[in-house]
């Protein structure tokens, strides 16, 4: 009896230590699988892309309703230079009493295309300009300096804003719907709708009205978020001894300052020629973004650009940040 429970016992140990090799070897097949799926050609060039896409979408989801609350402040007292100026509590009340906590993100799913659309182009574009760049460098034996990280922030945002316009266009239609009185407004369900309704009813190239202050506003974003987070973060390595996570903070706090400070004037545009539609007698309020920029400068006074700055500063620095942030962590896990 005690000879068959030994042999018994030897078996149901030499089966275990089978299983476990037979785990440890499949384990270490996915992870080699896993290892050069990453390291193909393909899935490095791909990968600046889809982890600028997560990240994006990632901070939109958190500050939607800061961005919310920003477009409301920037169509309030539209052409009136005298107009009484709400704050950023005022509007969320009003928007609040008007629906619910829900109506705060209003226009989500458009701004989830925008992203992924958007920062998926504009980072994924500016990490293979800055790998290109690098080359380059290395191969002269010069380092990259602040003029070749503005000039790759300034392509990238340039290209991504012509690509993304119509995902932007319909978030500023969602969210300034509120504003009109009920009989007029569209009452989008979607992004998709709204894009479909729009190209309907005004024709497909007004998904790219507002397309030039997109531009000018996405390059002067990308100009202070990205070359300055590159070129902050670079001087926090050589200069400081901070630990990695502190300087990607610092460098993403100070990148969201430069980033609003260069484009509020030109989202603030972007905002008001994206909203507006064309009145009975077809004509529109702004024939472009210069006559735009003129009429609020003579009917509103030049300040009105910054209008909502510390809202907008809330709305882009977290943005940023979070971006930045989530960007490096994927960029990091997937070397």
């Amino acid at each position: 009896m005690s000879s068959t429970t030994s042999k018994a016992f030897d078996a149901a140990k030499s089966s275990s230590q089978q299983a476990k090799t037979t785990l440890k070897t499949v384990t270490e097949e996915r992870s080699t699988t896993t290892s050069s799926l990453l390291h193909h050609p393909y899935t490095r060039s791909a990968l600046p892309f889809i982890n600028g896409g997560l990240a994006g979408m990632t901070a939109t989801t958190v500050i939607q309703p800061i961005d919310m609350i920003k477009v409301r402040l920037q169509l309030a007292g539209e052409g009136a230079k005298s107009s009484a100026r709400p704050s950023a509590l005022q509007v969320t009340r009003d928007i609040i009493a008007q629906g619910k906590v829900a109506d705060l993100y209003t226009g989500l799913s458009a701004g989830l295309l925008r992203q992924a659309v958007y920062t998926t182009a504009r980072l994924g574009f500016f990490d293979t300009f800055m790998n290109m760049q690098k080359v380059n460098a290395e191969a002269k034996g010069v380092q990259i300096g602040f003029r070749e990280r503005a000039g790759a922030g300034l392509a990238a945002g340039g290209l991504a804003a012509m690509v993304g316009n119509p995902a932007d266009l319909a978030l500023i239609r969602m969210q300034s719907d509120g504003l009109k009185p009920l009989a007029q407004r569209a009452n989008y369900t979607s992004v998709v709708d709204a894009l479909s309704r729009i190209a309907k009813a005004e024709g497909v190239t007004a998904l790219w009205a507002g397309a030039y202050p997109t531009i000018a506003r996405a390059m002067a974003l990308n100009f202070g978020q990205l070359a300055f987070f590159s070129e902050a973060k670079n001087q926090l390595k050589s200069q400081t001894q901070l630990s990695a996570q502190t300087q990607t903070m610092t460098a993403s706090a100070v990148a969201g300052f430069f980033a609003s400070f260069f484009s509020l004037p030109f989202d603030f545009v972007k905002t008001r020629l994206q909203k507006q539609q064309k009145a009975p007698d077809g004509s529109l309020p702004y024939k472009g973004m210069a006559d735009c920029f003129r009429k609020v400068t003579r009917d509103e006074g030049i300040l009105r650009f910054y209008r909502g700055f510390g809202t907008y500063y809330v709305r882009i620095a977290p943005h940023a940040m979070v971006t930045l942030i989530v960007a490096d962590w994927l960029g990091f896990i997937t070397k």
